[in-house]
């Protein structure tokens, strides 16, 4: 009997183990198409100085001095009134090599003179509440400074629901919440749009999602959008010429006055110190830009880099699943063990 309640003890906490491995929160996040089945969408009312009707985003004509009001029109489809947040961002190109709307940015490159969230603001409230089956009118106002200023300004006017429903809860974790919104792109431009211009910042080791890698930053120092550029970047050891890392990405879109930060990820070798040389090729369809950039990992760079990634924490994804097939295995193993001990134990007694 014994040994039968130990069975069962064992069994129990087995399936407790499966069920934790397999249930997991999930969340998902919304595109910005009208299609989604998301309650509400937004339109922006276009104003006479638009350069280009068939942009369905602020493509805007402005002038030194100028201030102006636009206006974009949320549409609730739902039979309950929705709150809506809004804000307006600078936009810049995250480390995904994509234009950045929604999350505001932290720093912008130097060669930025005006940001675009700074010169246009939401009138009067950024919360607004739309009724069921209806829609609402809201407002933004640019003022643009005396300034001689030539070239584009990007950003845009966010909109989000403002909805505290939980859509899943994990017992003993925090709540999950999904989000929807919708990004109007803004776009302005000021005289005579310049030259795309790219320069190679810093390179220096550093993190990218807690994984070791040099860091290089291209610099897009010119006030115009430069879009579809692959890069190709080689590092080589200075002292011997050999190829230690390379790398390629395709279709970065490079917004005005952006700094793109290209993590190279140096795998499970992870960072040796040394002196090395690093060279850039930036290309589109008009353009072509080649870098050259000498630097140097020191031993204490590389060892605190390592110490806070996560490959010296041992949490390599794959170590992770062959650890939790193992026990698995390990534990159905057991489990079918007590099973047979259990029939044998039976067996005897009668």
């Amino acid at each position: 009997m014994l040994i039968k309640k130990r069975f069962w003890e064992i069994a129990s906490l087995g399936l407790s183990v499966l069920a934790m491995l397999m249930l997991r929160p999930t969340w998902g996040m919304a595109a910005t198409s009208p299609d989604n089945n998301i309650g509400f969408s937004v339109v922006a009312k276009r104003p006479t100085n638009q350069l280009d009707s068939s942009h369905s985003f602020f493509d805007l004509k402005m002038q030194s001095g100028q201030t102006q009001t636009l206006k974009a029109v949320i549409y609730n489809v739902t039979k309950h009134e929705l709150k809506i947040k809004m804000g307006i961002h600078t936009a810049y190109t995250n480390t995904n090599g994509v234009i950045e709307y929604v999350n505001p940015g932290k720093t912008f490159d130097s060669s930025m003179k005006y940001q675009l969230g700074q010169l246009t603001q939401v009138k009067r409230t950024d919360v607004v509440i739309v009724p069921p089956n209806s829609a609402k009118v809201v407002e933004a106002e640019v003022k643009i400074p005396r300034t001689n200023f030539q070239g584009v300004m990007l950003g845009g006017w966010y909109f989000e629901k403002d909805d505290d429903k939980v859509t899943s809860t994990v017992s003993g974790a925090m709540t999950v919440r999904n989000h929807y919104s919708y990004v109007i792109g803004l776009k302005y431009t000021m005289g005579e749009v310049p030259k795309p211009e790219l320069k190679l910042g810093k390179v220096a080791p550093g993190l990218a999602n807690a994984r070791q890698a040099v860091v290089t930053e291209l610099r897009n120092v010119s006030a115009v959008l430069v879009p579809a550029v692959n890069l190709e970047t080689t590092i080589t050891h200075k002292a011997t010429g050999k190829v230690v890392k390379s790398a390629k990405r395709s279709n970065v879109q490079l917004a005005p006055n952006t700094v793109f930060k290209q993590p190279i990820l140096t795998g499970t070798a992870g960072l040796i110190a040394g002196q090395y040389r690093l060279r850039l090729v930036a290309k589109n369809k008009d353009h072509r830009w080649v870098f050259q950039k000498d630097f140097t990992i020191t031993k204490l760079a590389a060892k605190e880099t390592a110490k806070r990634s996560v490959e010296n924490k041992g949490l390599n994804p794959m170590w992770l699943v062959a650890a939790g097939a193992m026990g698995m295995l390990l534990l159905g193993s057991l489990i079918l063990w007590l099973w047979h001990l259990v029939k044998k134990n039976k067996r005897n007694e009668s």
